[in-house]
């Protein structure tokens, strides 16, 4: 089991906590009451820094929820945050769009993390065929 040091910057956001068997994704909670009018970029303090270990990073995302409940994107699609970032002042923060006029309260789940290895050093080999048959289309389907 990996341990994470973590440094909260607020008491009144409930704790972290792994559910085990539930998910491997991680809520996390506005650490602050933020206001958004519709069209405005905020950045959502979320009250934690951590040091993750070397050779992972943690990916964030919205809840499902959260465009539902609050109408608000997250800008970057998905936050990456690297095991360098790690800092006593280095607070995880969600950037975020407001679709419409919106209220955050502090301690409201808001987007989740996981923690993911680093992808393996690559090298690419250029080749002039693949010699593999193309599915044609676009994704999984094949269909255009």
């Amino acid at each position: 089991m990996e341990r994470i040091r973590i440094r909260y910057f607020s008491d009144k956001i409930k704790r972290l906590e792994y559910i085990e068997g539930k998910s491997d994704w991680i809520d996390l909670r506005a650490s602050e009451t933020v206001e958004l009018k519709a069209g405005e970029f905020k950045l959502i303090p979320l009250g934690v820094a951590m040091e993750l270990p070397q050779g992972y990073e943690g990916h964030l995302v919205p809840r499902s929820s959260t465009f539902k409940n609050y109408g608000i994107l997250q800008t970057n699609s998905c936050g990456i945050i690297d095991c360098s970032y790690c800092g006593d002042e280095d607070m995880w923060r969600m950037p975020v769009y407001a679709t419409r006029d919106t209220v955050i309260r502090e301690n409201d789940r808001i987007c989740q993390f996981r923690i993911v290895k680093n992808q393996p050093e690559v090298v690419f080999d250029e080749v002039e065929s693949l010699h593999n048959t193309s599915r044609g289309g676009f994704g999984s389907t094949g269909k255009q």
